[in-house]
């Protein structure tokens, strides 16, 4: 079984952001960057449904601070291939960066066809999950997200896949394959992988690097950002108390106060 799996570094939101001098962006001089949590999944579970099935799993990241340590540290999890998507341009959205990793998908050597694309249903800058679903509509392939089960009939060319639902509701699917996964958790928790594991995977296995699409091939923005701002602080919350009645008779009055009813 060949496994593909997409990883994206997203800020680090332990730390202080600040917004770029320009108003349009983040400040990225001392930003740190992090493998999205949902990402670290999706390989975790690439390399549970490698161990179970046999095959490869190959790892593609588009390119940004740190980037390097995260795919050195896939090879040492288990992945046997690592793919660095270079020349991203500033201000990529997500529909550009599916454009981008569909075109590299497709254009790179040895990539596809693959069985499962997995990636994690959602990041901290795109929480509509998105970039899964676009990629598989570039890809003209099927797609389930919010999943936290996968198995796999090879021989048959489907796979069974669980999907998270609101109010602890789970749902069962058999989709065909190849298939693109947005991956909510794994089977199991991201493991561990000593430092020492990871320096000698440096020492023993590269990066291959392919070039993105530009903003015109990718179609651009859809929309121009024009300014980006930090939150202002405005006074303290006020918190209601009484019976349901009392409550509601508030809200309305405070609704009807501010112009909203």
């Amino acid at each position: 079984m060949k496994i593909l799996v997409l990883l994206k570094m997203v800020p680090d939101v332990v730390e202080e952001l600040e917004v770029a001098p320009d108003g349009k962006g983040l400040d990225l001089e001392f930003l740190r960057m992090i493998l999205s949590e949902p990402d670290d999944h999706a390989l975790e579970e690439a390399l549970i449904l490698k161990e179970r099935y046999g095959g490869s799993v190959t790892v593609a990241a588009l390119d940004a601070p740190d980037v390097d340590d995260v795919l050195y540290t896939a090879l040492a999890k288990g992945a046997d291939r690592v793919v660095k998507v270079a020349d991203i341009e500033p201000g990529t959205t997500t529909r550009m960066a599916a454009a981008a990793l569909s075109g590299v998908l497709r254009e790179s050597t040895g990539l596809l066809p693959a069985d499962l694309i997995l990636t994690g249903s959602q990041a901290i800058d795109d929480l509509d999950g998105l970039i899964a679903p676009l990629l598989a509509h570039s890809l003209e392939l099927p797609y389930v997200g919010i999943v936290t089960q996968v198995r796999a009939d090879e021989a048959a060319k489907t796979a069974t896949v669980i999907k998270e639902y609101p109010g602890g509701v789970r749902g069962e699917f058999e989709t065909p394959l190849p298939v693109v996964l947005g991956i909510q958790s794994a089977e199991k928790p991201p493991r561990y992988v000593p430092v020492a594991k990871v320096r000698a995977a440096m020492k023993s296995q590269p990066i291959e690097t392919a070039g993105a699409l530009t903003a015109a091939d990718a179609g651009g923005p859809l929309a121009e950002l024009v300014a980006m701002n930090k939150p202002m602080v405005t006074g303290a919350a006020e918190m209601i108390e009484g019976s349901p009645e009392d409550i509601a008779g508030r809200l309305c009055g405070i609704f009807a106060e501010r112009g909203v009813l």
